[in-house]
């Protein structure tokens, strides 16, 4: 390949990379520069970076890391790049992403156009009523501890253009700033929050992971949502023999799996006898256990599937309670709907996916929360619990649709 013609790199795909940076509205990085403020010299701006990535001179700044609670309790640490980072860490993704996608595994659902988290859900819960057995792996600091040389080493499998190879190098080295300004040098990982992440991440655990489980073990079907996967077996004994290979081999490449919240999991329903020391999991904000169901021909029986888990729930609630719907007394409902509607749909589309009826309880606690605003806003209603949990009922009743949520219950309510 002539060399000039390979670190050239069209000015469309920096412009369009900068379309889908602005789409996101990230948070700034260690320069603080807004997405509002790189644009007003957005001309020059998108030119120097063009220019300084073509010629091989653009060296990424440092990774600001915020660190967010986890819903588990702890906090996990994000890498914030800043938005010209973003957008060059876009062109390279742009770039390489079309052909990675021809070789990833199908059961790969993670950050990959097309599939989504409801997908790897959906085909869990199908091969968990096939399959009486789960292996739940989750692998121990997975973003922080990938080997450089390892990952670089697969994505040269892909492409031999110097840019991307460059670049991906410098970003996989670049270091982390943290909250008191000082600078951490990386020499593993990748960190979480950068737009180049995610693709990496399931490059390495496609070759780790994915295709290692096609070749060795073709009999046993998997999820897997970027480092969250579950394998299902026939039996326990199988799981125990997958679960001790698969450390093997994660080991093999400078991983590790996590001791206590890697577990084997007895699918139990109504079918399954026995019993088992693990028979529920989480996975991707579900919780899989033995539920309750009716059949078409109205019988109950008792099932494996998903509905929201308790640790999705508690996160709900809390960022219910951070609206302090109390202190809004200046507005009336009809703007607390159309504040707040859009949070709720995104609730009820994911989490009401499977098992509606296990988000039911998170609903009602919110029209609590409507009630307790009630009591502030109106006198009438203030010291009066039972009067305004009625008045937010009939509030509902007068306009079924007025909160995204309203609806849902209604139904429930009626038996519809």
């Amino acid at each position: 390949m002539d060399k000039a013609r390979s670190w050239s790199i069209p000015k469309l795909y920096v412009w369009d990379a900068y379309k889908r940076v602005k789409a996101n509205r990230d948070a700034a990085g260690v320069d603080d520069q807004t997405i509002e403020e790189f644009e007003r010299g957005l001309a020059n701006n998108l030119y120097k970076l063009w220019n300084r990535m073509s010629s091989g001179s653009y060296f990424p700044p440092p990774v600001k890391r915020v660190n967010i609670e986890k819903r588990g309790g702890g906090f996990r640490p994000l890498g914030i790049p800043t938005v010209s980072d973003r957008i060059a860490q876009t062109v390279v993704k742009g770039y390489l992403e079309p052909e990675l996608e021809k070789h990833f595994h199908p059961d790969s659902y993670g950050y990959r156009p097309g599939k989504s988290a409801l997908d790897a859900v959906g085909v869990a819960r199908e091969r968990c009523w096939r399959y009486a057995w789960v292996l739940d792996l989750d692998i121990k600091s997975y973003f922080d501890t990938i080997p450089h040389e390892l990952l670089l080493r697969a994505v040269r499998k892909h492409t031999d253009c110097p840019w991307v190879l460059l670049y991906i190098e410098r970003w996989l080295k670049a270091p982390v700033q943290l909250e008191d300004g000082t600078l951490e040098p990386r020499e593993r990982g990748t960190p979480q929050g950068s737009v180049i992440s995610p693709l990496l991440s399931n490059l390495f655990l496609h070759y780790t992971f994915d295709r290692w489980m096609a070749r060795n073990h073709p009999d046993i079907p998997f999820e897997r949502f970027t480092d969250d996967a579950l394998c299902h077996c026939v039996s326990e004994s199988q799981a125990k023999m997958l679960k001790e290979a698969l450390e093997n081999r994660f080991a093999e490449c400078g991983l590790q799996l996590h001791p206590e919240k890697t577990k084997i999991v007895y699918c139990k329903d109504d079918d399954r006898r026995g019993n088992s020391k693990n028979e529920s999991f989480d996975f991707l904000g579900y919780s899989f256990r033995a539920r309750r169901s009716k059949n078409r021909f109205g019988k109950f029986f008792v099932n494996f599937s998903p509905g929201v888990s308790n640790a999705a729930t508690k996160a709900i609630r809390e960022e219910i309670r951070r609206w302090q719907l109390r202190c809004r007394i200046d507005r009336w409902i009809d703007d607390l709907a159309r504040m707040f509607n859009p949070v709720i749909r995104g609730w009820i589309t994911y989490y009401g996916r499977y098992y509606k009826s296990a988000l039911y309880p998170t609903l009602r606690y919110l029209d609590q929360c409507l009630a307790y605003w009630a009591m502030a806003k109106y006198k009438r209603l203030k010291r009066h619990r039972q009067r305004a949990e009625h008045w937010v009922s009939k509030t509902a009743s007068r306009d079924p649709r007025l909160f995204a949520h309203w609806p849902l219950l209604r139904r429930a309510a009626t038996g519809r």
